[in-house]
């Protein structure tokens, strides 16, 4: 009997210890990590000293915690793979995309106009008016106005040829980045690169500028 109570003592006093570590960890799967560690010492304590309403307590909560960790480990996974794959090659989404053909000439949104779809770009090719930048078949676009905080759409997009494109609505998008991690750090990802994109864009336009200003000067 003494033995069993010097090692119910023993492992109630670990259980305490990882608790009292636990306030201070900030990240989420060691937290629940040593919530299960807690948990079985408490189990183990609860069984042997004996504590019956401890036992049940934590014989309870150990495999939410366990359900928990393993949750969190499997969506750590699915981003970390986001973050080396291409997966917005837009596959997955075609079943929560409506298929529309547009001829050269048409105007899909005009720069000012509310954004409330996503592209998917099957077939063709769609100018951006105001920079004269084309995309081919395979690019998404139209994601930035989600983001912005008028919604307002920046630049105009105009089939420069015959198109198939793929659309989404808004609120599907929504439901799609709260369910999905993958996809949501994709689509974080790709407004981040067209940001990035934007900013190369001005600096090279600024440079151009300054070129000229600078050979006019010479000139002078």
């Amino acid at each position: 009997m003494a033995w069993a109570q010097l090692v119910a003592y023993l492992f109630v006093g670990i259980a305490c210890a990882l608790v009292i570590v636990a306030s201070f960890v900030k990240t989420m799967i060691p937290l629940r990590w040593l919530a299960v560690a807690s948990n079985i010492g408490f189990v183990v304590y609860g069984a042997l000293h004996p504590s019956w309403p401890m036992l049940a307590l934590n014989a309870a909560l150990l495999p939410v915690n366990l359900y928990r960790v393993r949750e969190m480990t499997r969506l750590t996974r699915q981003v970390t793979a986001a973050a080396t794959s291409s997966y917005m090659s837009g596959l997955w989404l075609r079943p929560y995309m409506r298929s529309t053909k547009m001829r050269a000439g048409d105007v899909l949104f005009r720069q000012g106009d509310r954004g409330d779809s996503m592209y998917m770009l099957a077939d063709g090719e769609v100018e951006f008016v105001e920079i004269g930048q084309r995309v081919s078949a395979g690019s998404m676009f139209g994601e930035i106005a989600f983001f912005s905080p008028d919604q307002a759409r920046r630049l105009t997009a105009r089939c420069a040829t015959d198109c198939t494109l793929l659309s989404i609505d808004e609120a599907t998008v929504k439901e799609l980045y709260y369910q999905n991690p993958t996809f949501g750090f994709e689509l974080i990802r790709l407004v981040a690169g067209r940001l990035v994109a934007d900013v190369e864009r001005l600096r090279g336009a600024s440079a151009r500028g300054a070129s000229l200003v600078n050979g006019e000067r010479s000139a002078d």
